[in-house]
């Protein structure tokens, strides 16, 4: 008679994490050969652009939520001294929800990284006019791996205005995630030219930064970067978001914000899971 062989951390999962259970992300709903095209791309390019998510309608909405935050300009040459940052953007308006869980973005997570993947950050990022070429870095590559390595992390930049060759569109490397300690030439950069209402994804170890101003208009996007579940992503927002916003917020964005287990027991809280704070009459810690 066969018998079933369960390893120690497959009963740590079942025993310790097992009052909420994992729940299927919105990906689930993508056609699974939309989603294998994508993938490929990303595999062979280290990028691919997702055409014309956003409604113009959606658009109109995240252009006037945000635009009232925009009041301040970069602190450093890496945040751009003329360009503006919105961070904490989920407690400040509901607007760009969808672009943290749209389907299409978390069917691709879903492949690339481990169940209750986290979101590492949400920004908003207005390049003015005159600004210089960011200098090209890679996302996950503030983890102190060595490469070449599988991506530890990954990132949407999306659309808000048109992103042309001169208005300051992200550059990328094209292949540069397979890279291993090879350091990136300006002269390799290559824009990302897509319509508004569009998203560029890529792992957090695609070489890349933020194009110069050369027009006389703004170039608006919004960032959403995600990250194994085991990491500790670049913004804390167990700390930074009200328990009144995660409660309003959808099921992913709930479980990335990290009200969610990575087996047995990383982000407990007192010895429970974080949900349990969100329960009618849970105190607070």
């Amino acid at each position: 008679m066969a018998v079933e062989v369960t390893s120690h951390a497959d009963l740590l999962d079942k025993d310790l994490a097992g009052t909420y259970r994992r729940t299927a992300s919105a990906g689930a709903s993508v056609d699974p050969d939309v989603v294998a095209a994508d993938l490929a791309a990303v595999e062979r390019d280290g990028y691919v652009i997702l055409p014309d998510l956003l409604s113009v309608a959606e658009l109109a909405e995240i252009r006037a939520s945000v635009t009232p935050l925009l009041d301040k300009t970069g602190r450093n040459g890496f945040e751009g001294r003329a360009t503006q940052r919105v961070y904490s953007v989920l407690n400040k308006t509901r607007a760009c929800d969808g672009i943290v869980d749209h389907p299409r973005v978390l069917a691709l997570l879903d492949r690339l990284f481990m169940p209750n993947y986290l979101l590492s950050m949400l920004q908003v990022i207005n390049i003015e006019p005159g600004e210089q070429a960011q200098m090209l870095h890679t996302d996950d590559g503030f983890y102190p791996l060595p490469r070449p390595r599988k991506a530890l992390g990954a990132a949407t930049i999306w659309a808000i205005d048109d992103f042309t060759g001169d208005n300051g569109a992200t550059d990328i490397l094209p292949g540069s995630h397979q890279w291993g300690d090879r350091e990136p030439a300006d002269a390799d950069r290559e824009p990302v030219v897509m319509n508004a209402g569009s998203c560029v994804f890529f792992p957090g170890t695609l070489w890349h930064g933020g194009g110069a101003n050369r027009s006389q208009q703004d170039r608006l996007a919004v960032t959403a970067q995600y990250c194994e579940p085991w990491l500790r992503p670049q913004e804390a927002f167990t700390l930074s978001m009200t328990r009144d916003t995660v409660r309003v917020v959808s099921e992913d964005i709930r479980r990335m914000l990290g009200y969610s287990i990575h087996p047995p027991f990383i982000g407990q809280v007192d010895g429970m899971h974080p949900k349990r704070l969100l329960e009618p009459g849970a105190q607070q810690l």
